[in-house]
């Protein structure tokens, strides 16, 4: 049981809807432990959790990987897409082909997606473009370059426009390229912090379980938030929690796995990562 000085748990919570229903019914005060939400767009995140200043955190796949020695994975847990993603998504006024090798504006929030863009810009459409980072503003960034990449709800809203773009959605050409699905997000939790805290570790990992079981089971409260705080139809949203997959399983550990063999190929990352996960007991190394 805590005692009168243990030590807040700090957890970091992304702020995109598409991790919402893991979080919408996570009550940190119901917890046997004291913590806390902190609540940033996933960059933000990524660098608390990089730097130790979040215990447990989700985060983008990519800056798990960049850290992979410090973090583990906590299972079951994810934002995973096989195939269309709706919230990754590629902008240009152009069709593809025609833009492979132009100028790219990236968004500025998440690393997963920058770096999904550019394996398939160059391994799957053999394009060589240029890059630069833009605040996720469409207007701005086709003001710019000869695409725009957005995530989470900038892309969501930006999709809900009716002005003739062509739209790439990175989920579906990751899937149709390689057979497998894409995780954009997962659950981590800092080496130390498992080692020194397995009850902890436990109980977090547990409520965010129950979280995802429940707002699945039924998304009327996930839907009607979304609605209220983003826009858009309830039909919309009710396909759009319902295409994720919420899971990690061995389908999600491969499909990442595979993420992680291109980026270091392309020197996008500087190792070959295999993930751990996390369990009560014993590390688990993720199926190969």
């Amino acid at each position: 049981m805590p005692t009168p000085d243990t030590k807040t748990i700090t957890i970091g919570k992304i702020k995109y809807t598409n991790a919402w229903p893991i979080f919408h019914y996570f009550n940190p005060s119901q917890l046997l432990y004291p913590a806390e939400l902190v609540s940033k767009v996933p960059a933000e995140l990524n660098r608390s959790m990089l730097k130790g200043d979040l215990d447990i955190s989700a985060m983008s796949s990519f800056a798990y990987a960049s850290g992979a020695e410090d973090m583990l994975l906590l299972p079951d847990l994810s934002v995973s897409a096989d195939g269309p993603v709706k919230s990754i998504l590629l902008f240009s006024r152009k069709p593809l082909d025609e833009i492979k090798n132009g100028t790219i504006a990236l968004t500025n929030t998440s690393a997963t997606s920058v770096n999904l863009l550019k394996i398939l810009m160059e391994k799957a459409w053999e394009g060589q473009p240029s890059y630069f980072d833009c605040e996720p503003d469409l207007d701005l960034m086709l003001g710019q370059a000869d695409a725009g990449l957005l995530i989470g709800d900038h892309a969501i809203k930006a999709s809900w426009r009716r002005d003739g773009l062509y739209v790439t959605d990175l989920g579906e050409e990751w899937k149709r390229w390689t057979g497998y699905s894409m995780t954009f997000a997962v659950w981590a939790v800092r080496r130390p912090f498992a080692t020194q805290n397995p009850d902890a570790v436990a109980g977090v990992a547990d409520a965010f379980r129950v979280s995802k079981q429940r707002s699945l089971s039924d998304l009327t409260s996930v839907i009607s938030e979304a609605c209220k705080e983003i826009g858009g139809l309830r039909d919309y949203w009710e396909r759009y929690f319902t295409n994720l997959c919420y899971d990690f399983g061995e389908k999600e550990q491969k499909g990442l796995e595979l993420y992680f063999q291109y980026a270091h190929e392309l020197g996008l990352l500087d190792r070959r990562v295999k993930p751990l996960l996390w369990s009560d007991n014993t590390l688990t190394r993720v199926k190969e």
